[in-house]
């Protein structure tokens, strides 16, 4: 199997592709502006790297050839999610995992609802991240939207809870190694378990009022 991660050199991607070594016998591509000069410690039999951003649909879908699942690492620009949606049509690649954000469905209640609306309900990425959502499940395509709460680094920490689209949505923090842990359990499921879902991330028994570090 082959996967690519679109913003490799991202956090998440960047702990993604240590656990997918790690975990899986599968084969990457590594996507990300300047992928040859940041990412080249990676490269081997295992991994190819490719420079080119979200915009490209040429790098895009030159990239996708042969890849069995594809990664996106950040849905913030509506425009570059189109873009990248249209490259797997032409590529012929039907299985997308999308990091999305949590408040696209306004389902964060209560006190901590009200907190994230005024760290980032009203700004213009929210907006984006809601018409990537939209468009991605409107797509066609295989996909799983995973909408992530507040992230932290703690290493070994890779807790992590699901709530379904339509359920309220209350932890308020995850960490990215628990995110890259969950990619990689989709990944190895291998079934139609994650399929045309919208999932909140969160790490158990954080229904706080706001994040820890915050």
């Amino acid at each position: 199997m082959n996967i690519l991660i679109l913003g490799a050199a991202g956090r998440i991607g960047r702990l993604l592709t240590a656990d997918l070594l790690a975990q899986t016998p599968y084969n990457l591509v590594l996507y990300a502006k300047n992928a040859n000069a940041r990412l080249k410690e990676e490269k081997s039999e295992r991994v190819k790297l490719v420079d080119g951003d979200f915009k490209d649909p040429d790098a895009l879908s030159s990239a996708m050839n042969g890849v069995d699942i594809v990664y996106v690492n950040d849905l913030g620009d509506d425009r570059s999610t189109a873009t990248i949606i249209a490259a797997m049509n032409k590529a012929g690649v039907k299985r997308v995992i999308g990091a999305s954000i949590l408040g696209i469905y306004d389902e964060v209640p209560g006190e901590f609802g009200r907190w994230n609306k005024r760290m980032i309900g009203s700004s213009p990425r929210m907006q984006m991240q809601i018409n990537s959502a939209r468009a991605i499940e409107d797509s066609g395509l295989d996909y799983t939207l995973l909408r992530l709460t507040w992230l932290y680094d703690q290493e070994g920490n890779r807790d992590y809870v699901l709530t379904e689209k339509g359920d309220p949505f209350r932890s308020t923090q995850v960490t990215r190694e628990a995110v890259s842990q969950l990619i990689v359990d989709i990944v190895m499921a291998g079934d139609e378990r994650f399929v045309g879902k919208s999932l909140g991330v969160g790490e158990p028994d954080t229904e706080w009022d706001k994040p820890s570090f915050y």
